[in-house]
Order: structure tokens, then C-alpha cells, then sequence
């Protein structure tokens, strides 16, 4: 069974930086693509940002694009999500999901962490 945890979360202020982990547990990291996801009260989930199994490559949704950074360490079966410029808009909830291929169906959620941009 897929399992994943993210960790790395809390509260930050305006500008400045967090990185999230996911850390998979059960199954080879690097057969799958990561994305990151991130949710609101009253809000759909949102898709941020995805990195491939294979070479790798990365994408970016346009509110996070040039501000966050996602990475993979496929020896340690993890993945990053560095996150600088910090807008309070940026605040939710923020999940790691496995999927066969980015923008595809997700395989596994992870639990979620908590990120708070406030002053």
C-alpha cells in the first residue's frame, strides 16, 4: 500500500520561506510523479506543482511559478517543496500526492500540513 507523509509545515511571515517534505513508505518514490496540492475551507484542491518520475522534469501552477521550487531525492524516497516568497494567500493546507503521471489520477494522498503566511 502507497503511503505518504508530508511534515515541514507551520506559520511563517509575509516573505518568508518554508520547506515542505513527503516522505513515501511502502513503494519506490521514483516509479511514480509527485505532486504537491494545496486546499482551502470552501475551496477545491489545487494542484501547485509536479515532478516526474523519470529525467526529471517540474511544473508550476502561475500563482506559485518563480516562488516555489520542487526537488527529489530518490535515494532517500523523498520529496521537496521549497517555498520562498511567502504570500498570506498561500495559506492552506498542503498535500503530496503519487500519481502515474503529473496531472493524472492520484494514486495516494497524504495527510496533509498546515501552512499559515501571517504577521
Amino acid at each position: 500500500q502507497v503511503q505518504l507523509k508530508e511534515s515541514g509545515g507551520g506559520l511563517v511571515q509575509p516573505g518568508g520561506s518554508l520547506r515542505l517534505s513527503c516522505a513515501a513508505s511502502r513503494f519506490a518514490l521514483d516509479y511514480y510523479a509527485i505532486g504537491w496540492f494545496r486546499q482551502t475551507p470552501g475551496k477545491d484542491r489545487e494542484g501547485i506543482s509536479c515532478i516526474t518520475g523519470s529525467r526529471p522534469d517540474t511544473f508550476y501552477s502561475d500563482s506559485v511559478k518563480g516562488r516555489f521550487t520542487i526537488s527529489r531525492d530518490n535515494r532517500k524516497n523523498m520529496v521537496y517543496l521549497q517555498m520562498n516568497s511567502l504570500k498570506a494567500e498561500d495559506t492552506a493546507v498542503y498535500y503530496c500526492a503519487a500519481q502515474a503521471v503529473c496531472q493524472g489520477p492520484v494514486a495516494a494522498w497524504g495527510q496533509g500540513t498546515q501552512v499559515t503566511v501571517s504577521s
